[in-house]
């Protein structure tokens, strides 16, 4: 048996909340996927998740949702980290750390796909290991689960290409988020998981990676802080969608996605 994994790049703001409730459903009826991935920790006015758009999310047909550094922003989302199951935050998070990082996830097909959430250490905060952590979880409770996805939310790309090729052969996917910019380098390893350093972002895309233009180029000219806005004009979703031996858990296919709320004249 086949299943068909959607993971959806970093939700951004209310653009990005909008792109993914009217694109979605399009999706869903044209790849009929088992099972629906995004990662929603930018989802509140840019940074941040609340319950309400972890709510919106979820209505919108996602079953899991990942998230990353930001997730802690409001801290009205720590009651539902420990409330919900399928809304995850970094499992390499230390000490008694609201929610956890790991799900076992019922598909529409009926095998269960697990799903891991990590956070890189190179260029950000020092967490515990990200690679000890997932061999924790990988001989410990999902040791039983063919099927596994990883959402390593990391800034450097060989951080998050090392992962992958640790864990090659025993996950289906190693997918990356965060930095908002969807990278060329989709493949299957070896051993059959699939790879990508950046699934990319769904939110506004005439912006600075979500943020208004004018406010990053002021940071960058001023080298001083500037007020975040977050950006609103040509809301696309960006995703990559996975095929995979529910048997094995080995990857068969990957591919790309990019999709634009409306069309513009001379938008691809």
């Amino acid at each position: 048996m086949k299943l068909t994994i959607l993971h959806i790049g970093d939700i951004f703001g209310a653009a990005g909340r909008q792109a993914l409730a009217a694109l979605l459903p399009g999706l869903k009826a044209s790849l009929r996927p088992d099972l629906v991935i995004a990662n929603g920790e930018n989802s509140a006015g840019g940074i941040g998740i609340t319950p309400e758009t972890a709510g919106e999310i979820f209505l919108a047909g996602v079953d899991v949702i990942t998230t990353g550094n930001h997730v802690w922003r409001h801290r009205e989302i720590e009651a539902l980290l420990d409330d919900e199951p399928h809304l995850l935050r970094p499992h390499n998070y230390p000490g008694d750390a609201p929610g956890r990082g790991w799900v076992i996830a019922r598909t529409q097909a009926g095998p269960p796909v697990g799903v891991l959430n990590l956070e890189g250490r190179v260029f950000m905060s020092q967490l515990d290991c990200p690679f000890a952590c997932a061999e924790e979880i990988l001989a410990g409770p999902l040791a039983q689960t063919p099927v596994i996805i990883v959402d390593f939310h990391a800034e450097a790309t060989s951080e998050k290409a090392a992962l992958a090729w640790r864990l090659d052969g025993r996950v289906s996917a190693v997918l990356g988020t965060h930095t908002h910019v969807p990278t060329a380098d989709e493949r299957i390893l070896p051993g059959g998981t699939a790879f990508q350093s950046d699934v990319g972002m769904t939110g506004p895309h005439d912006s600075i990676i979500g943020v208004e233009t004018e406010v990053a180029i002021q940071r960058f000219l001023t080298a001083r802080p500037a007020r975040f806005r977050a950006a609103e004009e040509n809301p696309r979703l960006q995703a990559t969608v996975v095929e995979v031996d529910a048997a094995t858990g080995a990857a068969l296919h990957i591919q790309r996605i990019d999709a634009p709320l409306s069309e513009r004249p001379g938008q691809p």
